[in-house]
């Protein structure tokens, strides 16, 4: 899957659709500007401080190098979902990527989260990366139910990792699969409903 893949249209469960493209650099203020918009109580609990301008530079870097590849969701004119791929050239670790994924509120449980996870798990082993991981919040039960179609499983929990705005702690859990594992729910997946249509 390459750039020619994109822009890609994709209908959601509500009857509604979205675009997917990568994001460019010059797309940064835009991406912020979704991000700044979540309530502040979401935003506590991605790993990033997302509304900053030090993450917004570190991040726009590495698009560059090409150790964040981004897809972001188009609806009209504006961003409703962003899912980033993150890789390492270097180390111990070059084999593996992180999938990233956060939807605008009003879009959640419509598709559009398995879309971009789908896409992203299809770009990264395009890669050649070996394994891919996720980590979401022990409450996070729709996130979970999406990365589990895609062939994820809990790899390790990490207890009270995460403290929300009410002081809150919660497990945090890592998932993980490997190509053989990723190949076998795209194709679960595919032979039900068209990749880009969600589920």
């Amino acid at each position: 899957m390459g750039p020619e893949s994109f822009p890609q249209n994709i209908h959601l469960r509500d009857g509604s659709s979205a675009t997917l493209l990568p994001l460019k650099p010059g797309d940064m203020d835009a991406l912020q500007a979704f991000y700044r918009n979540l309530p502040e109580e979401e935003r506590l609990v991605l790993k990033d401080d997302v509304a900053s301008p030090q993450w917004a530079k570190s991040f726009h870097q590495r698009l560059e190098t090409g150790e964040v590849i981004s897809l972001i969701a188009m609806a009209g004119d504006r961003i409703v979902g962003e899912g980033t791929l993150y890789r390492t050239f270097r180390g111990w670790t070059r084999h593996v990527g992180e999938i990233r994924i956060c939807c605008h509120q009003d879009y959640r449980r419509r598709g559009l989260g398995t879309s971009l996870a789908a896409n992203l798990v299809k770009l990264a082993t395009d890669l050649g990366i070996e394994k891919i991981i996720v980590q979401v919040v022990a409450n996070q039960l729709g996130a979970r139910k999406v990365f589990e179609k895609l062939g994820f499983h809990k790899d390790a929990v990490l207890p009270h990792h995460v403290m929300d705005l009410a002081g809150t702690k919660r497990d945090l859990i890592v998932m993980a699969n490997d190509v053989s594992q990723i190949w076998a729910a795209m194709e679960a997946i595919n032979q039900d409903t068209p990749l880009h249509m969600g589920d």
